[in-house]
């Protein structure tokens, strides 16, 4: 599998929805808007759950409606992110595995990416992520040098900002969506925030 590229605008969203629930686990959906050769361009991402995490019918649900969504936006589902509830254990859950081994069933190049919580302060030089890649049916870490990392600085900068500011607040995952269907769980306005900040950061970490 080729080179992994993350936008700005995916990083910050994972982020900051690990900061809205520091004590939960929490996962969602990476997207990609760009079919550019053999790498992946993970360009936003669906922050779905914040508990039971592992309750299928809801999963199910959301990944439906994230993919109508996305057939009509020309994006596609590459990839699954999860930020654990023990902030020192980043290793895939069954969970994680299982809804992974879903998107790579629709997408070959799917990927799993894991929010490294005991490096998630903000004076962090690296991006607080563990990537995982499908290699003949089991799921394995990816080489670090085929994950790009393009204006980490500025990224970092703006997920800072952010959650300073309180915005993290601000975030509608699926599941508050489920609690207040007026919710946005397409995060617009968050997305024109990031856009705003992150210029001319906005292409990818």
């Amino acid at each position: 599998m080729g080179e992994v590229e993350l936008s700005c605008q995916a990083y910050v969203k994972m982020y900051l929805h690990a900061a809205l629930f520091p004590r939960c686990s929490v996962n969602g959906l990476l997207l990609s808007s760009s079919s550019t050769g053999g790498a992946v361009c993970v360009t936003d991402c669906v922050p779905l759950l914040h508990s039971h995490l592992s309750l299928a019918p809801v999963t199910q649900l959301a990944l439906t409606q994230v993919d109508v969504w996305c057939s009509q936006t020309q994006q596609r589902i590459v990839g699954y992110y999860q930020a654990n509830a023990c902030v020192s254990d980043s290793s895939p859950t069954p969970c994680a595995l299982k809804i992974a081994d879903k998107i790579a069933e629709q997408f070959d190049g799917a990927v799993l990416l894991m929010l490294d919580g005991s490096k998630m302060s903000a004076d962090y030089r690296v991006p607080p992520i563990v990537m995982y890649e499908r290699k003949d049916s089991r799921w394995t870490l990816k080489d670090k040098h085929t994950i790009m990392m393009r204006q980490w600085e500025e990224t970092r900068a703006v997920a800072s900002q952010l959650l300073d500011a309180g915005d993290h607040m601000t975030l509608v995952d699926f599941d508050s969506h489920l609690d207040d269907i007026t919710r946005d769980w397409t995060n617009q306005k968050l997305n024109h925030k990031i856009s705003e900040l992150s210029c001319p950061a906005n292409g990818t970490i």
